[in-house]
Order: structure tokens, then sequence, then C-alpha cells
């Protein structure tokens, strides 16, 4: 790509000519004058909304993250709000939070500042908060939307902008494309309409949140908890934790919360508990990743912790760490961690005889089966939704609407759980408390976390599943994710590994009633299939694998075999 479009060198000069963009910005372009290839990736296209709003690389730029790409955005969910809550309300307001990144303040604070500039409230919080208590905030504060400023667990150099509704979700494909088209429609930075500070306060359109709404935000996930009353009076006695935030939002809330149900021994890893957007200690601040909890490892053999947990920097998704019988730590998987959870929240309500007759569990079509065995095991009803938890979410409020089924508990095999209907989006803190509440509990029963595990596949089968991914960065990525895709949709595998291939799913084609996506799923004879998906959030394509056996062993070879003739498709 040695020579930059005519699309690119044309967006650069107006950049360069805009008088709204800054003499730095200019300065980061101008410096960049022999670089062809850097600003045909930083030109382009216009950054886009993905699976939940923006997400891209830091710098000056059309598709790049900045407060120009920040406050165009803005300007069209401005509109967007107004178009469809103005006529309602007479002043429209949105939540907004920002996690710990380069720029996270200050691109919420041009989100605040342009909504204010369209004559609505922005509700904005000072420092950084999580995600899943800006979806809580939103529906809390009966808010119109909300906004959260973070990239989750991409790496430093990104960063992020997500949109959510009335409900506190983040924004499905039909709301997404009203505010894409108005994003659109906003053709020059001149067209952003924003307020300074001073005027925004003085307007009373810029107000700031705090400890009202953090209590209120930690008060609503303790009241998710089944056994706080034994957690405080002797379950958390002896009973320790070690918790790593990994530089980002969720220490304060996470520790607040334990606290709160009753635990007395957390030992946060002192070198990950502060803020920090180079995340420094880490390659990368992904709970799903041993690398991860390195340290924690280490405070977690010092301490005698009974489990380990890390959330990534914005808290909305949790892994944690176990040991097995021999005595090593194993990080558990997203998929092993939702079959827990599911199968200790369903347990003690039914034993508490508060077990609802129309009660329901939602995970995406990516997700392990086993919480769907043991959730119908409890008389609940499994439901499947696409991968991204907007979708759990539009599935909670219609439960709300219709009085149909009790919502009991969401999950994406990505480190994502909600239980409780007091947001619309994964929430790591409440993962957290409920994880831990488990393996005390367990704990209290002369059993691990990995015990009862073991325990679930012998009742249940020996699940498992297995996730590869592949990184294509750049314009040429985009193009290659799409040529595996439609290699693989145009002439679809009859076998894999000696095993049939029993059914493909297209869900480009939507299919049962979900919405339109680029998702290919392969079903074979022996009850395994995979799954191939191009990442919303990442440049990245995503291979899911899952497997049942007849024990560990026989899965394990199954998931091999399987893993490997795909992957070798895959990478041809």
């Amino acid at each position: 790509m040695s020579e930059m479009s005519q699309r690119t060198k044309d967006t650069v000069q107006r950049w360069l000519n805009d008088p709204y963009v800054d003499e730095e910005t200019k300065r980061e372009l101008r410096a960049l004058e022999n670089d062809t290839r850097e600003l045909e990736e930083r030109f382009y296209r216009d950054l886009e909304f993905g699976t939940g709003g923006l997400r891209g690389v830091i710098g000056a730029g059309s598709n790049r993250m900045n407060k120009y790409t920040v406050g165009r955005a803005t300007q069209g969910f401005a509109q967007y709000i107004l178009e469809t809550h103005g006529q309602k309300e007479e002043k429209p307001s949105v939540v907004i939070a920002h996690d710990s990144r380069h720029f996270s303040p200050e691109f919420a604070l041009e989100a605040a500042l342009v909504l204010a500039g369209n004559g609505i409230v922005a509700k904005l919080y000072p420092s950084l908060r999580s995600t899943p208590q800006l979806s809580f905030s939103v529906r809390h504060l009966d808010a119109s939307a909300g906004i959260v400023i973070t990239a989750s667990h991409n790496p430093p150099e990104y960063n992020g902008y997500k949109v959510y509704n009335q409900e506190g979700g983040q924004l499905v494909p039909h709301e997404a494309e009203k505010v894409i088209a108005l994003i659109q429609q906003v053709d020059s930075f001149a067209a952003v309409k924003k307020l300074s500070r001073e005027e925004a306060e003085a307007q009373g359109l810029l107000v700031w949140l705090g400890k009202a709404e953090d209590q209120a935000f930690i008060d609503t996930v303790a009241a998710v908890s089944v056994n706080r009353e034994a957690i405080a009076s002797r379950l958390a006695d002896d009973f320790k934790i070690v918790f790593t935030p990994l530089h980002g939002t969720g220490h304060e809330p996470v520790k607040r919360v334990l606290e709160t149900i009753g635990f007395k021994h957390i030992y946060v890893v002192p070198e990950q508990q502060q803020p920090d957007a180079d995340f420094s200690t880490v390659k990368s601040p992904n709970p799903e990743e041993r690398e991860a909890f390195t340290l924690a490892m280490k405070l977690g053999e010092e301490v005698g912790a009974d489990i380990l947990i890390g959330t990534d920097p914005d808290a909305d998704r949790m892994g944690a760490v176990v040991k097995n019988s021999q005595g090593e730590y194993i990080v558990l998987t997203g998929n092993q961690s939702g079959a827990i959870m599911i199968h200790y929240l369903m347990s003690q309500l039914k034993d508490a005889g508060k077990l609802p007759n129309n009660g329901a569990v939602i995970k995406t079509i990516v997700t392990s089966e086993m919480g769907a065995a043991i959730a119908e095991h409890y008389g609940a009803t499994v439901l499947n939704t696409l991968t991204g938890f907007k979708y759990i979410g539009e599935k909670m409020t219609q439960f709300e609407q219709s009085g149909s089924h009790t919502f009991l508990f969401g999950y994406e095999e990505s480190y994502g759980y909600l239980a409780g209907n007091y947001a619309r989006d994964k929430d790591a803190v409440l993962a957290s408390m409920l994880i831990c509440e488990a393996a005390a509990y367990y704990k209290g029963q002369g059993k691990t976390l990995y015990d009862v595990l073991q325990e679930l596949y012998e009742q249940f089968g020996y699940f498992l599943e297995k996730l590869e991914s592949r990184t294509l960065k750049g314009k040429d990525g985009v193009a290659q994710i799409a040529a595996k895709m439609s290699d693989w949709r145009n002439d679809p595998p009859q076998e894999i590994g000696g095993i049939r291939v029993e059914q493909v799913l297209d869900y480009a084609n939507g299919l049962d009633g979900l919405p339109k996506e680029n998702v290919l799923k392969y079903l074979l004879e022996d009850g395994s299939w995979f799954c191939l998906r191009p990442s919303g959030t990442e440049p990245k394509i995503k291979v899911y694998f899952a497997v049942r056996g007849a024990s560990i062993a026989d899965a394990q070879e199954k998931i091999e075999t399987l893993v490997d003739h795909v992957m070798a498709r895959v990478d041809a």
C-alpha cells in the first residue's frame, strides 16, 4: 500500500485546512507527510460502529479515536436522542462514564459538551467507573441514554466509545443503524454543536455524579447475593480472596461489594491496584489469559488464597483461578465459571424455595451447552442469542415487559456474566461476588470449585471448549477476514476429521428470529460444533470449538482433532 488513494489525500487535506481542527493535530499529520502507508491506514475510512460503538487506535485521523471522531459520533447520537426522546421528555439526559485508558477523561468530557451543545443534560462521572455501573446508572437515574469511554481489554494504544439505550443496554442493530445514518450526515466538524464546560455547567446541562450513585450500585449488586448471612456469620472467617483489577476500574467496586456481603480477607495485588493506562505489568489486561494472573498467583501462594479473581479495565469481564487436585493453579474458562455460577445460584434458590417456575437463562450461540444442561436440570428455559451482551440485555427487557420469564442468569463464553435485573450489560463486580460466594459456600462443604466442576462433568457430561483467533490488522486484514468467511460460506466442508458435518447454520440469513450477522456455525454428527466469526471489536477472525466426551481424555482428544483440522484450513 505505497500509494495513497485519492479519498485519503482529499480527507487528509480537509483536516489540514479545517479551522476546527487544532494545531497539535495538524502537526501530527504533517509529521506523517512521507509515510503514505500510515496515512492510508488512518484515513481510508471513517472509524465505524462495531458491536456497540467506536473502537480504534488513538491518534489523528478519521479511522482513529480522537476528540473529533468522538465529537462527530456524539453529534449523531445527540440527534438520535432528540428524535427519539425530544418529544417525550422536556430535557433528555445521558449518563457518561469512562475507564482508565489514555484520553478517556478527555473523550468523556468532549461527549458531554457536545450533548450539552444540543440541549441534552450530560450526567458525568468525574473519575473512572465501571461499564456495568454505567448501565445501572442509566436505569437508576431514568436517563434517555448512556455513553462509556472504554476499549475493554484491548491493548493500551486503543480506546473506544460505547453507546447505551434507555434500558441501559448497548444499542441493538435497528437502533445502531439509525445512529450510524445520523453520524454520516455530520459532514464537517463545524456541524458539531458544543458548549464550553463553563457554559454547560451554568446552564445545568453538565451535572457531575458521585458517591450517592456509587453507593446505590454497590447496594444493588450486593442484594443479588443468595448466602449473605452465611458469608458474614461463618463462611468468610477463614476464606481468602486475591483480587487484581489489572490497572482498571474494578478495584473500588469489587472490593466494596465483597466487603458489603461479609468477606474479611481480600488481598488486592498491589502492583496492579492503581489505574495505569499502559497496563505496565501485563502483556494484555485480559482476565481470560493466564499471564494476566502471574502476580495474583504469586500473592495467592504467599497468603494461601482460596480463589484468585481478576477484572478487565472497564470491569465488565471477570476471570477466576482455582487450584486443581494436584495443587496447581488453573484459570477457569468463561464457560466453566458460567456453569459453576448457574449451578450455585439455581441450587441455592431451589433450596430456599425461591426458584421461579418461569426462570430463564440466556447464553450466546458460541457459549458451551454445559450451562444450558444445568439450567434445564433446574427447570429453567434456555434461550440463545447472537454474540454480544446487548442481545442478552434486549431479551431481559422483553421479559420485563411481557412477564413471560423471570431472568436468572445471562452469560457469554468471553467471561461476561449477569444475574439480577438492575443492568443490561455484563458485570464483573457481580460475577466477582457470585464466584467468591460460591467458592466460600463449597469450602464450607469441604470442596473447592475444581471439585465442584468435576462433579458437574460427571453429572452432565464432559464438555470442552476452545477459542482460536487470528489477528489480521489494517485495511488488508479486513479484506483477508472477508475472504476467509466467503471461502467457508461458499465451499462448506462435508466432514471434519472423519466426522460428518450434519448442518451448516449461516446467521447472515437471520436464523431463529435473530438479527442477521456474519457468523457460520457447523454442527457435526457426534454433537461437536465449531463456529467462525469476525470480531466486532478487534481486527480478528475468531473460531470457536465445542465437544462433549465420555471422559476428560475423550473430550480432549476430540477437541484437538477438531481444532487441528479446522485451523489448517483457516490458515491455508
